[in-house]
């Protein structure tokens, strides 16, 4: 089993249609997006194969300035120190193993739900604007 997290803690995973479907697209951290497809997709599940792997990070950034609107979701190695840079990213759920939330429980994420308060480069792009 799986647990889904969100700003809100943790939760199960309402994802009902299966990750075998024609709307659901797993990428693997050196996907090439030049490649990639997405009409139709509704989610795409980002792999980190290691919590010390971030090119996850960097595609989440590129599907959304590319326009990808729909569910996007890191599952594998992310640590909760993690989590508010994957939902800077784009992200909107982490997927983690019922291990890893027992190791690292529900506090130590929502601990880093408050990730727009702390947006550095937010704030200084919002100094530069001025």
């Amino acid at each position: 089993m799986t647990v889904i997290v969100t700003d809100a803690g943790f939760g199960p995973d309402t994802w009902t249609a299966g990750f075998e479907g024609e709307t659901v697209l797993e990428l693997q951290p050196d996907a090439d997006l030049s490649t990639v497809s997405l009409d139709g997709i509704e989610l795409v599940r980002v792999h980190f194969p290691s919590f010390a792997d971030g090119r996850g990070f960097t595609l989440a950034r590129q599907l959304r300035l590319d326009g990808y609107q729909g569910r996007l979701r890191a599952f594998g190695h992310v640590l909760a120190d993690q989590y508010a840079m994957a939902r800077r990213q784009g992200f909107d759920e982490v997927e983690i193993s019922e291990d890893l939330a027992a190791r690292q429980p529900e506090d130590q994420w929502l601990a880093r739900a408050n990730w727009r308060d702390h947006n550095y480069q937010a704030r200084m792009r919002a100094r530069a604007a001025k």
